[in-house]
């Protein structure tokens, strides 16, 4: 792959609000510009060795499905045209182009909503220690990759660079931000994944799981869905063509990384390893063909 990848952006001009694992945050005062780069992180550690056009596949992919939901629920873009950008990104915009978005500032809430439609992942170790998970009984004898009788809602705390999320059960989630606001997230969540997977099934991909960020819009207090959306570095896409529960997937999404690292021995704790220019490819090539299979667009 000849294109560059970006690693980290520096506009000097404008605040740096935050760098997190994939995106820079700028303010721009009233709004917010969001960068994706083309880091990649697993097992909430940013690796070394970036994946060209992963930030453009990334952005591309969000812009879609916010327009797909936007009956459900308001997202916080207001535009990702570059060439509507304010002057002072003017000699950005040829970076910027495809890979960011100037967003309503929001409170973000701190909890991760993730919607589960097959058990595998942390969920299927939690399952196989206690048969529940995030507090959700499930039935005895469930495969590897097993489609769930329906989906259901496993919420998690959002963790910092380094840190890990960790599951909580729905009551957990009460706790922290109160019965309205948890059940308004759970159903919000519920409905964009039974939306979206049944799109994705007619596109020849099944949605396994997914994981939604909202926020309080800071102008109106509305609940707003923000940050990224059903792309392969929140959600497990796997091609229905060779989908069989009770062995691990083949997929179009970071599992490939992850998967890669254990291969090589790396443990958490140590440094992350660099990728291998095949292992990146591949990635690159698995995130795209899942962005021209959802979407029919490219770059």
């Amino acid at each position: 792959m000849k294109t560059e990848a970006l690693k980290e952006t520096n506009f000097l001009e404008v605040p740096l609000l935050k760098r997190g694992k994939v995106r820079d945050i700028y303010d721009l005062g009233k709004y917010l510009l969001i960068v994706a780069t083309d880091r990649i992180s697993a097992f909430d550690v940013v690796l070394p060795t970036p994946i060209p056009n992963k930030g453009k596949i990334l952005t591309l992919m969000t812009l879609f499905w916010f327009d797909f939901l936007k009956d459900i629920v308001p997202n916080h873009v207001i535009t990702a045209n570059v060439e509507e950008y304010p002057e002072i990104l003017k000699p950005y915009r040829k970076l910027l182009y495809q890979r960011s978005m100037i967003v309503k500032k929001a409170k973000v809430i701190p909890v991760e909503c993730i919607v589960r439609g097959y058990i595998t992942g942390s969920a299927m170790k939690e399952y196989q220690k206690t048969g529940k998970v995030c507090g959700i009984k499930l039935p005895p004898g469930l495969k590897e990759a097993e489609k769930l009788s329906e989906p259901i809602f496993t919420p998690s705390t959002k963790g910092e660079i380094g840190e890990h999320d960790v599951n909580i059960t729905f009551e957990e989630m009460i706790n922290l931000v109160g019965k309205e606001i948890a059940e308004t997230l759970r159903d919000l969540s519920l409905n964009i994944y039974q939306k979206a997977s049944s799109y994705a099934e007619n596109k020849g991909i099944i949605i396994a799981d997914t994981k939604f960020e909202f926020g309080f819009d800071s102008e109106t207090g509305e609940i707003i869905l923000i940050d990224e959306v059903l792309t392969p570095d929140s959600s497990r896409f796997w091609p229905m063509e060779t989908y069989l529960p009770g062995k691990p997937q083949v997929s179009f999404d970071k599992q490939f990384i992850r998967d890669w690292l254990k291969e090589v021995g790396w443990k958490e704790g140590e440094p992350p390893p660099e990728i291998p220019p095949e292992i990146v490819e591949k990635t690159y090539k698995k995130y795209l063909e899942a962005l021209i299979k959802l979407t029919g667009k490219t770059f």
